[in-house]
């Protein structure tokens, strides 16, 4: 008799979803209920050779559209609508969301974040017209502005995840607005670019008293976990609403037997001090911010600023892509 693989055992007790733009990894190691993604991960995968008639159609259709979309660089249009087009892809593999990270750039604007998701929904439907609009998420940095930008969104129809998200003051606030979802780095960005780094700090425990406090208040928002970097972090969180791996990851806990000896936190007696059901940082902006600026001792704001700075040079990056296909 087969063993089961550690992706059986997970799905058991969590909605496993996959970090990546990469079609087949979603069809070959499914079934997942959403696809996640963000600028590093539409880099990589629009690098591999075959994305290069993906790449030169994306810039080609910026051109044809730029005009009814005033305020962008035909780059900036061309990065948004590759990412959009790799996204189409997956959906016949995935039975939820896909993701899309708005530009990291719009991190502390409200209103361009607002805009950029709008034209993102838009990208999906003239791509592929009639796509239901629930199925698309819209990925937004954990700033206050970020998390304004969410609530405009949620109240028009929009689905939101609140990334790059480091404390229970972001999370508090991220239920408030009614995020979809929420995800906690369990590591900091820096652990995937550069080598050696491991974080001091992973926040395992934090994603459990997230979806604690969630229970506690009646949330509709969801916890899913994101920044992994091993089996034995995945199964500490076993249990977790959603949570999503990337490739590497999936390609290991596929495997027959791989069900590592970790006990989930969700079966511990994880310290529950948590927020009381009525507060609220909504209407307390200053009271947010330095709650935020607090935490760690100032490491947690340090993390998203970070998280910001890594995925606008990433931005960057796919705007070169692009501009090489002229």
């Amino acid at each position: 008799m087969t063993s089961q693989s550690g992706l059986d055992v997970l799905r058991t007790r969590t909605i496993v979803d996959c970090d990546t733009m990469d079609e087949q990894v979603a069809k070959k190691l499914g079934p997942f209920h959403d696809c996640t993604s963000n600028q590093a991960i539409a880099y990589g995968e629009l690098r591999k050779p075959e994305h290069a008639g993906l790449i030169s159609a994306s810039v080609t259709d910026a051109k044809t559209l730029l005009s009814r979309l005033p305020g962008l660089s035909v780059e900036e249009l061309a990065v948004e609508i590759a990412m959009v087009k790799l996204a189409l892809k997956i959906v016949p593999h995935v039975r939820g969301h896909v993701h899309i990270q708005t530009n990291p750039y719009y991190s502390y604007s409200t209103e361009k974040t607002i805009v950029n998701a709008l034209r993102i929904v838009q990208l999906f439907q003239h791509f592929q017209p009639g796509f239901e609009q629930s199925r698309i998420c819209i990925k937004i940095p954990s700033t206050w502005e970020g998390m304004l930008a969410c609530r405009a969104l949620e109240q028009a129809g929009v689905r939101t995840l609140a990334t790059t998200l480091f404390t229970m003051a972001q999370a508090v606030l991220a239920a408030e607005v009614g995020c979809t979802y929420v995800a906690p780095y369990v590591n900091q960005l820096k652990v995937h670019f550069e080598p050696g780094f491991t974080d001091p700090n992973k926040l395992l425990p934090l994603c459990v008293l997230i979806q604690k406090y969630y229970k506690s208040i009646q949330a509709r928002t969801q916890v899913l976990p994101a920044s992994l970097t091993s089996s034995n972090e995945v199964f500490a969180l076993a249990g977790v609403h959603h949570i999503t791996i990337a490739p590497g990851l999936l390609q290991e806990l596929s495997q027959s037997g791989t069900v590592p000896g970790v006990q989930s936190l969700f079966d511990t007696s994880v310290p529950t001090i948590t927020p009381t059901p009525d507060f609220s940082y909504m209407n307390d902006e200053s009271a947010y911010r330095l709650a935020f600026t607090r935490d760690l001792h100032g490491a947690s704001e340090e993390k998203l600023t970070q998280a910001v700075n890594i995925f606008c040079d990433m931005q960057d990056k796919l705007v070169q892509v692009m501009t090489e296909n002229f």
